[in-house]
């Protein structure tokens, strides 16, 4: 399996992942929300319940004192004893108008009710006498909602069994639309959840991906790197032993170039290392701080005789003046690096103009040359590995196209920034900022 369709299952699974934690979260918040709704709105309710159960227990209780006081006068006090009227009485002394009143046996069979309306269903509503004290919810003919909470209080000959009803319908249709309101809000979380794993998948994954790219290029980059060379060599050796008792002189042009390519290769590997350094986080610098102008300087003048043998002109322009903690090693090699370039991308009577200057209080090193420039697209990728403007050409003067990713690798170990820009009318700019 190819490392894209890998990746793309990856991405599947991660987009499942999300998508399932993403809705089970939403889930869960919604119906905590749904259930601390309901709690509360039947909270009330269950309250009123209760605070009707204690007055008629207080109640019940001083007509006990009256009776046991012989201050009971059954024509001004209706005693819960009563089987013609005790529902009757109880409802009498409740502050709520809404709570019904049932009245029943130590059989459960109703006594009195006090339910109006209610009382052409009173052989459907149900009654136990399990769980007394506790409110709960009852419905009758499937059509309405109650809740409700059953007691005992004593009376004349025995106890007997009070139900408290209170109508709920408003209270149900509420949570209903609650519900679904909240169902309706998952759904929609949902389908945004989907969208939204989605999106933040192919985010998570995007280095990944971009990684695994450069990976693939870089692979494919250094075998073709590797190839070309290693192809040469085996070709000229070859050659080389279908002849043995040839002279070196005679085979000195297979030799110079068996030769040119081996150190090609040797540079191949060295910089590669020192990208796969770059790369595991294993440079380290050891900086110095020294007069970037003189040391500028002390890097170019060799070059100075190699541009004038080549008919080019270096012209240096130092106004820095100033000293610059650096890597010396490190920056000797940034300065090859662009000063190769230069060289190489330079023809007869052409300019290459090294300047130093502040600004910003930053150190700017410009390398500035008249040479045959870059094209557009090349500005932008110019600091990629193994990307060359004219691979042909490349070849030619030995180029890997790893240099100028190492340059550009040295100024940001160093907290600097390399740019490349048009030099008007031809040639290429390099701008180096350094922190001071």
């Amino acid at each position: 399996m190819e490392e894209k369709d890998k990746l793309k299952i990856k991405l599947f699974k991660l987009i499942v992942y999300n998508i399932i934690i993403f809705i089970a979260i939403f889930i869960f918040f919604g119906l905590f929300v749904f259930f601390m709704i309901r709690n509360n709105i039947y909270r009330s309710v269950d309250n009123e319940l209760y605070e009707s159960r204690l007055e008629v227990l207080e109640t019940e209780g001083k007509s006990n004192f009256f009776i046991n006081s012989g201050l009971f006068n059954q024509n001004n006090y209706i005693f819960f004893g009563d089987t013609s009227s005790s529902s009757y009485s109880i409802a009498s002394i409740l502050s709520n108008p809404n709570i019904f009143v049932i009245v029943r046996d130590m059989e459960g069979k109703i006594i009195s009710d006090n339910l109006g309306r209610l009382g052409n269903y009173v052989n459907e509503i149900s009654f136990s006498d399990k769980n007394l004290d506790k409110t709960y919810e009852l419905s009758v003919l499937n059509e309405y909602d109650y809740r409700g909470i059953n007691f005992i209080i004593p009376g004349i000959n025995e106890e007997q069994y009070v139900q408290l009803l209170i109508n709920i319908d408003s209270e149900k249709n509420l949570v209903t639309g609650y519900f679904q309101i909240i169902i309706i809000a998952i759904i929609v979380v949902c389908i945004l959840s989907i969208i939204a794993s989605y999106l933040v998948s192919k985010r998570t994954l995007k280095p990944v991906s971009e990684s695994l790219e450069k990976q693939m290029e870089f692979v494919q980059n250094v075998s073709h790197e590797l190839r070309t060379p290693l192809t040469i060599i085996q070709a000229k050796q070859e050659l080389l032993l279908q002849e043995p008792n040839a002279k070196i002189i005679d085979k000195s042009e297979d030799i110079s170039l068996t030769l040119n390519e081996t150190k090609r290769l040797s540079k191949l590997v060295k910089d590669l290392l020192i990208l796969s350094r770059a790369d595991s986080n294993k440079i380290k610098l050891q900086k110095e701080n020294i007069n970037i102008d003189e040391y500028i300087k002390e890097i170019v003048t060799p070059y100075l005789e190699i541009a004038q043998m080549q008919e080019k002109e270096i012209i240096l322009n130092f106004n820095y003046k100033m000293d610059v903690d650096v890597d010396t090693n490190k920056f000797y090699q940034l300065m090859i690096i662009l000063l190769d370039n230069a060289i190489k991308y330079t023809e007869e009577k052409d300019k290459i103009e090294i300047s130093t200057y502040l600004k910003d209080n930053k150190c700017v090193i410009e390398v500035k040359d008249t040479g045959i420039g870059v094209s557009d697209e090349g500005l932008s990728r110019i600091f990629e590995r193994f990307y060359r403007e004219d691979k042909a050409r490349n070849r030619e003067t030995g180029g890997t196209g790893l240099g100028l990713s190492i340059a550009n690798l040295i100024v940001s170990e160093h907290g600097g920034t390399i740019k490349a820009a048009h030099n008007k009318p031809k040639g290429t700019i390099f701008t180096i900022r350094l922190p001071r």
